[in-house]
C-alpha cells in the first residue's frame, strides 16, 4: 500500500532499496497521463514488491505502519455521518486461486489503526485471515469483515469443498465463514457469478458477462460449480445438512474493481476515459458493473455496516433498480400494494438475507417483492424468483419463476415467456423506453413448496435490452464494434436469498439474540 506514491515522491526508506532506486528511475521517464502499470512490466514490479516485504524497507513495520494510519485518518476524514459514508478497508490477494477478498472495518482508525493489513505474504490462506479478523474482534474490541470476489475467476476455489489443506469441510470451518464472509460480490468489471449457462442450462439468462480468463490447458481448474454464487447456495444446503452449519449462507452485492477510482463504472465519461483508450479497447470483455445497494436506516457507518452483516443487501450490474424482497407466512395478495408496504413486510415476516421458520403444517411461504426502475435508465422485463433446494435424498436442484412480466405477458402453457422485445439501435447506441414497464409488484407462493426439505430463494430482476458500454463506447470514439462481445445487455439486479430450514438451527437463534442484545 502506498508503495506508487511514495517512490513517486522520492521516500528514502525506498530508495535505499536497490530495487526501489532502479524502479524510482524508471518511474521518472513515464509520460504524463500513463498509470505505472502501463509503463513498468509486472516481471518488474513483483521483484520490488517481493524484496521489500521480505528484506527490504518495505517491510519495515514503521513504514508499512505510517502508510495504513494514512488510509484509515483519510477515510475517517471524510466520512461524513447522513450525508457520505467512507469505510476503512483493503484488499487481501491471493494469487494462486484469485480468491480475493475486500477487509471491511466498521471501525475509525483509532481502531483498525491498532493492526496492520493481513496480506498473502502473512498467509494465502483465507481460514488465516479469518483468524485474523477473529484476533482483531476479540483483542481491539472492534467489527470487521470480508467479502469475497472473483468467484468465476478462482478456477473452482472459491467455493470448494475443501478447506487449503485439501481436507474435508469442518463444523469450525463452516462456522468462521459464515461468521466473517456474510456477503459474496456477484458482480463486477471481471465478470458476472451468479450462474454459468453449464450449471444452468435451462436457464435462457444465465449466459450474462461470462467471463474464463484462466487456460483450461495449462491451469487446473476444479469446475464451475464451485465458482458461482447459485451453485455455492445450493452447495451451502449441503453442507448444512451434513455439519449442521451453512459455509456459504451470504448475501448478495457487486461493485466496481476497476481499479480507476471511478464509482459506478456503468456511468462512465467517455472523454474522461480517452487517455485509456487502447487499454479500454484491449479489453472488450470487461463488464461495466456494478451498485452494492444496502437497506439502511440511515446513511451512517453503523447502520450500513450491521445492514450488511444481516444480508439486506442487492447487486446490481450497472444500473440503480431498486428491489424489496420479504418472505412470510401470513402476506396478503394486497399488502404489496400498500403505502406501508416495507412496514407490513417487516412485521409479517423477515426481509432479504433472513431465515423462514416454524413452518405452518398446510401452508407454503409468500413472498412480497417489489421492483422499480433506475429513475435514469431503463423499464423493467420481468421479476423472477430463483429457488434452490435439497431433497429427502440430498439431491440439490433448482428452478425458476417468472413471477411478474412486463406489457402483460404472461407465461405460456410450455412454461416459456414471449421475449420483452428490442428497441436498441446499434448504430447510434441508443435505446427507447417504449416497451417494459417502471415498477412490477407481486405477492407470491411458492407452489412446489416441501416442508421437510431445506431451500433458499433470491430475486432477479430484469431490465429491457440496452447498449453494452463497449457498443457506446466505440461508437462515441467511432471505432468497430468487437465482435467477441455482445452489442446488447440486459442490465440486473440479484437480491439476496431467504433460507428455509426445517429444523432451525440453536446457533441462529442464538446469533439473533445475540446481534439484539448488542
Amino acid at each position: 500500500m502506498g508503495l506508487m506514491t511514495e517512490l513517486e515522491s522520492g521516500n528514502q526508506a525506498l530508495l535505499s532499496s536497490v530495487t526501489g532506486k532502479y524502479w524510482y528511475e524508471r518511474l521518472q521517464t513515464i509520460l504524463p497521463g500513463l498509470r505505472e502499470t502501463e509503463a513498468i512490466g509486472y516481471e518488474d514490479r513483483w521483484p520490488l514488491v517481493e524484496e521489500g516485504l521480505t528484506k527490504g524497507s518495505v517491510g519495515d513495520l514503521s513504514f508499512r505502519r505510517s502508510i495504513w494510519n494514512r488510509v484509515a485518518t483519510m477515510a475517517d476524514q471524510y466520512n461524513n455521518p447522513g450525508v457520505f459514508t467512507a469505510f476503512v478497508g483493503y484488499e487481501w490477494t491471493s494469487m494462486e486461486f484469485f480468491i480475493h477478498r475486500v477487509v471491511l472495518f466498521k471501525d475509525s482508525a483509532d481502531k483498525a489503526g491498532q493492526v496492520l493489513p493481513f496480506s498473502q505474504f502473512d498467509s494465502d490462506k483465507p481460514e488465516d485471515l479469518w483468524a485474523y479478523l477473529e484476533d482483531y474482534s476479540e483483542r481491539i474490541g472492534g467489527d470487521v469483515f470480508a467479502i469475497p470476489h472473483n468467484g468465476n475467476l478462482s478456477r473452482g476455489h472459491m467455493f470448494t469443498l475443501e478447506d487449503s489443506n485439501g481436507r474435508s469441510l469442518t463444523r469450525h470451518y463452516a462456522q468462521m465463514r459464515s461468521r466473517w464472509e456474510p456477503l459474496f460480490e456477484v458482480a463486477q468489471e471481471k465478470g458476472d457469478s451468479e450462474t454459468h449457462p453449464s450449471l444452468s442450462p435451462t436457464d435462457e439468462f444465465a449466459d450474462f458477462e461470462t467471463q474464463e480468463w484462466h487456460d483450461p490447458k495449462k491451469e487446473k481448474a476444479l469446475g464451475h460449480e464451485y465458482e458461482y454464487a447459485r451453485s455455492a447456495l445450493k452447495l451451502g444446503l449441503g453442507q448444512q445438512a451434513e455439519l449442521g452449519v451453512n459455509p456459504f449462507k451470504f448475501g448478495m452485492i457487486a461493485s466496481t474493481d476497476n481499479h480507476l477510482s471511478m464509482p459506478g463504472s456503468g456511468e462512465y465519461s467517455w472523454d474522461a476515459l480517452k487517455p485509456l483508450l487502447n487499454l479500454v479497447t484491449a479489453y472488450p470483455k470487461l463488464s461495466s458493473s456494478g451498485y452494492a445497494a444496502v437497506w439502511s436506516r440511515e446513511n451512517t457507518r453503523e447502520s450500513i455496516f450491521a445492514a450488511m452483516k444481516r444480508k439486506e443487501t442487492y447487486a446490481t450490474t450497472g444500473s440503480r433498480i431498486t428491489v424489496r424482497f420479504f418472505g412470510g407466512w401470513e402476506y396478503d395478495a394486497n399488502d404489496v400494494f400498500r403505502p406501508n408496504f416495507a412496514q407490513i413486510g417487516y412485521h409479517k415476516g423477515v426481509p432479504m438475507g433472513g431465515d423462514l421458520t416454524n413452518a405452518p403444517k398446510d401452508k407454503a411461504p409468500s413472498f412480497l417483492i417489489r421492483a422499480v426502475k433506475d429513475p435514469d435508465g431503463a423499464n423493467l422485463d420481468r421479476v423472477q424468483v430463483i429457488k434452490g433446494w435439497r431433497d429427502k435424498t440430498g439431491e440439490l436442484h433448482e428452478k425458476i419463476y417468472d413471477v411478474a412480466l412486463s406489457d402483460d405477458r404472461t407465461v405460456g402453457v410450455n412454461g416459456k415467456v414471449q421475449p420483452v422485445g428490442n428497441t436498441v439501435d446499434v448504430n447510434k447506441a441508443d435505446y427507447i423506453n417504449s416497451i417494459g414497464d417502471p415498477e412490477l409488484a407481486v405477492m407470491w407462493q411458492d407452489p412446489d413448496f416441501d416442508r421437510d426439505e431445506q431451500a433458499f430463494y433470491y430475486v432477479r430482476v430484469l431490465e429491457i435490452p440496452t447498449p453494452r458500454w463497449t457498443t457506446s463506447y466505440m461508437q462515441y470514439w467511432k471505432r468497430d464494434y468487437p465482435k467477441e462481445v455482445p452489442t446488447v445487455i440486459q442490465q440486473r439486479a440479484y437480491t439476496s436469498a431467504i433460507w428455509f430450514s426445517p429444523a432451525v438451527q440453536q446457533e441462529v437463534v442464538m446469533t439473533v439474540v445475540e446481534e439484539k442484545n448488542r
